[in-house]
């Protein structure tokens, strides 16, 4: 257990996708379609779905996170060959019921139990986040949903983190921000949030001009670092 301790948080807000909800679930239903082809599929998909949030940024030409997914699967196939309709609207179907990865339920409700707000803010469009996490049993456990659609760009630009504190009107603080990808751990700290960054995927280190104020390899760890763990205990 990480000895980190964020002190006076109010409210814990987390990324989506890769943090509470595990995208390689996707093409992980879909192995007996993709055969051998399954891990490189969920790779080159998410790498360019992150890339093209970038450069949709850069470029000022926002589209919602849904098209982008959708582009970013068109490249994936063709960079491995996969010509198959069906198979290509299968992949955005279950693109909307992900699983959630073991451990998020229990904490959300440690967290809940304890007082503190949780949220996600993530570059999905709200269509896409609700059915996520609606199929994956933890909408009751969220204060809010809140998608970069309400600024028109992507994290990490600082006006999706400040969505945070005007929506749930806490101070950026007190706001605890978790986030898988380290890019938005860093674009997070970089705002002002207290922010875990969750390498569930052992990522090196980012050299950017911030950094999280702890890393951990699992959200079971977070509820004893914002001193939720007496309600967690307790359940």
């Amino acid at each position: 257990m990480n000895q980190v301790r964020f002190r006076s948080i109010e409210a814990c807000v987390f990324d989506a996708y890769g943090t509470l909800l595990d995208f390689n679930s996707a093409t992980r239903h879909a192995r007996d379609a993709l055969g051998e082809k399954t891990d490189a599929l969920s790779e080159i998909w998410r790498q360019k779905q992150l890339q093209y949030t970038w450069l949709r940024a850069l470029m000022r030409t926002h589209a919602p996170f849904w098209q982008v997914t959708g582009e970013a699967l068109d490249y994936a196939l063709d960079a491995l060959a996969i010509g198959d309709g069906e198979l290509r609207a299968r992949l955005m179907q279950l693109y909307l019921s992900l699983d959630a990865f073991p451990e998020v339920p229990e904490m959300l409700r440690a967290l809940k139990a304890a007082g503190i707000k949780t949220a996600i803010l993530t570059n999905g469009s709200p269509e896409m986040i609700e059915a996520g996490c609606r199929n994956a049993g933890i909408d009751g456990l969220l204060d809010a949903i809140l998608s970069v659609e309400e600024v028109g760009v992507y994290k990490p630009d600082p006006r999706v983190y400040q969505l945070a504190v005007e929506r749930l009107r806490v101070p950026k603080e007190r706001i605890a921000f978790q986030s898988s990808n380290s890019w938005d751990a860093v674009g997070a700290a970089m705002f002002g949030f207290r922010v875990a960054w969750c390498n569930r995927y052992g990522q090196a280190r980012e050299r950017l001009p911030a950094e999280p104020d702890v890393e951990i390899t699992s959200l079971a760890e977070l509820p004893a670092i914002v001193g939720a763990e007496r309600a967690e205990s307790s359940l």
